[in-house]
């Protein structure tokens, strides 16, 4: 998919064949075609549009903004009206843009903080009337599904299996990949663990976390991987040093600014960077020993994620402890470039009918 100058419902229309004035009919010119992909988060409301370009997608429009959505639901189990209100301010934006762009297929989701929260229904109802946008709040089972596709061409085609991780806000998604006999990969086993940035900050005080804070974080994640087990039978794949992470949230795409020592964020750098496992323990490490103002003053962090970032870290720390490699390869992409690809199916699909 490049990025350059710019069930899934439809908008927009095709002009229809027109007859002039001498009677002959003129064809209508081909409908040019816009996706839209809009992921509301715990943490992140993203948006991406995107049209075809040859086989693949460009990106004609982008949109990012922190409204942490998911704010204190893990304690309280509702969104509050402050954390709504942030969410529907970057979804006017969201709608605008889509507008603006001339989407033709669009589709927008919602993931844990909507999942778990007890007005997550109620909110999106608002957000339909208050924005005009139509959400499905997806199963923890296609938002693993839907990273894969978005990033799984990352994968080193050499390696005997991948473990790909999203490192969200309330949750984290979690599939395994294996080689099969033609030398591609295929989801051999996933989970959704429920700690993501957001909760673990909550629950360990992220803006002042101690090293024994972040120890009992780790731990907590451990006990969950350690309760899944390894239905895929790859563990001694992974022991053999014959596997490798693919890490697709931003928490791995900020270690890897940080370790590129970046002066700003610069995906071209950052997606498809592979990373030993020492160096990102090693930016790990320099993060954790931070102060929250220290860790804000880093240009890939910043202070909306200052909070957040080292509690990512501890996931990723988990994850290393359980399932140990040397290498992890890093993905600028993921859950929005997986529902892209599903609307550009789609719409391959409606133009074969309509031939």
């Amino acid at each position: 998919m490049d990025k350059g100058d710019g069930s899934g419902a439809t908008g927009g229309a095709c002009d229809k064949n027109k007859q002039s004035k001498s009677g002959k009919t003129r064809r209508a010119p081909r409908c040019r075609l816009r996706f839209a992909a809009l992921d509301l988060g715990t943490n992140n409301c993203r948006l991406l549009i995107a049209a075809p370009h040859g086989r693949s997608l460009r990106i004609v429009d982008a949109f990012s903004r922190i409204v942490r959505l998911g704010e204190g639901v893990s304690s309280n189990g509702v969104l509050s009206e402050a954390a709504m209100d942030r969410a529907i301010d970057a979804l006017k934006v969201c709608a605008r843009k889509m507008t603006q762009r001339g989407v033709t297929h669009q589709r927008c989701i919602a993931t844990q903080a909507c999942r778990s929260a007890k007005n997550g229904g109620a909110f999106l109802e608002r957000v339909k009337s208050e924005a005009g946008l139509d959400f499905d709040i997806i199963t923890t089972e296609e938002e693993a599904r839907l990273a894969v596709d978005g990033c799984a061409d990352l994968i080193d085609p050499k390696a005997g299996a991948a473990l790909i991780f999203d490192i969200g806000g309330g949750s984290t998604e979690l599939s395994w990949m294996k080689r099969v006999d033609d030398g591609g990969f295929e989801p051999a086993a996933w989970t959704s663990i429920p700690f993501g940035v957001v909760s673990l900050s909550e629950k360990y005080d992220g803006a002042a976390l101690t090293s024994d804070a972040y120890e009992s974080a780790i731990e907590d994640v451990r006990a969950a991987l350690v309760a899944f087990g390894d239905p895929a039978q790859l563990a001694n794949v992974f022991k053999a040093g014959d596997a490798h992470f693919l890490g697709t949230s931003g928490t791995v795409t900020s270690i890897a600014g940080v370790h590129l020592k970046l002066p700003r964020y610069r995906r071209d750098k950052v997606d498809g960077l592979w990373l030993t496992t020492e160096e990102a323990g090693a930016v790990t490490e320099r993060l954790s020993a931070m102060s929250l103002a220290e860790r804000a003053e880093q240009p890939c962090i910043g202070p909306e994620r200052a909070d957040l970032v080292v509690c990512g870290c501890a996931i990723l720390d988990a994850l290393t402890r359980e399932w140990p490699v040397t290498r992890i390869r890093v993905a600028d992409r993921g859950l929005r470039e997986g529902l892209l690809a599903d609307l550009a199916k789609q719409a391959r699909k409606e133009s074969r009918r309509k031939a």
